[in-house]
């Protein structure tokens, strides 16, 4: 899944990351290379809270949807990618059934965008889950 961030470097400070799909989840340190890698820790520790917590995980959202909110004005936007498969400590083995054609695809697409099908399938399930409750709502 990969999100958008939203990178704020003030005089004298570190760079400080927003994840805007994700209030309360934030990361900071002094180089940008470094505070991006910090905000994928920082999205992983937030969604494993709140599936610990048994909340669902929002779909983010485009870097277009949030960059007219006024909080994000002069921020440098980013997209991160953060692996589903890897923020539950638990993990369960499942068997499927899905046709070859599918299952080709879907790992043509997860070996070009450096997933795995497990966190191609966890991402998948989840977003479609967070859209069908945005139906909802």
């Amino acid at each position: 899944m990969r999100y958008p961030v939203v990178i704020h470097k003030d005089p004298n400070s570190d760079y400080g990351v927003t994840v805007p799909d994700l209030p309360g989840c934030f990361s900071a340190a002094e180089t940008m290379d470094k505070a991006l890698e910090e905000v994928v820790e920082a999205i992983e520790c937030h969604l494993e809270g709140m599936l610990l917590d048994g909340e669902p995980i929002p779909a983010p959202k485009t870097m277009e949807y949030h960059q007219n909110n006024p909080d994000y004005a002069e921020g440098i936007w980013a997209l991160v990618a953060v692996d589903l498969a890897k923020v539950s400590g638990k993990t369960r083995r499942v068997n499927i059934t899905l046709p070859e054609r599918v299952l080709n695809v879907m790992d043509k697409y997860a070996a070009e965008h450096g997933e795995t099908r497990s966190g191609l399938i966890a991402e998948a399930a989840v977003e479609y889950i967070a859209s069908r409750e945005g139906d909802a709502g």
